[in-house]
């Protein structure tokens, strides 16, 4: 088992994923960290974006937002503020936010709307339509 990771997925109310693991994929804020086993050690939190996680050659998705990730040797612990599986998203209710988003965005000056806010509410429910339409 020395090539093989374990992968712990929190969230406040709930443990998302527990699994030995061949290699984990984290959203940063800017760029996406591969993580194989005798990974250096590494304390970063996740982005908004899609955490893949490969099991020998099946390949699984979970959308993420916020937090904390730490890498051990081999260990990945991920506490998420928010984490969901494909078959969790209500895929009408993540469009109706990325409509939602997408109009605070449109036409309208940063001082006018909370841009920050606007612009990561877009982000987390294109990624949730993402992995919504990858399946398990």
């Amino acid at each position: 088992m020395a090539d093989r990771l374990t992968l712990e997925l929190a969230t406040p109310t709930r443990m998302v994923v527990a699994e030995t693991v061949d290699e984990v994929v984290i959203p940063g804020s800017q760029v996406y960290f591969s993580m194989l086993t005798r990974h250096a050690p590494l304390l970063a939190p996740p982005g908004i974006g899609e955490l893949t996680y490969r099991n020998r050659r099946e390949e699984r998705h979970v959308e993420v937002a916020g937090g904390f990730a730490e890498v051990r040797n081999d260990k990945v612990i991920v506490l998420a503020d928010a984490a969901e599986l494909p078959g969790e998203i209500d895929r009408a209710r993540a469009e109706r936010a990325r409509e939602r988003a997408e109009q605070r965005l449109s036409g309208r000056s940063p001082d006018e709307i909370d841009y920050a806010r606007a612009a990561a509410a877009l982000a987390r429910a294109l990624i949730r339509l993402q992995v919504a339409g990858r399946g398990r």
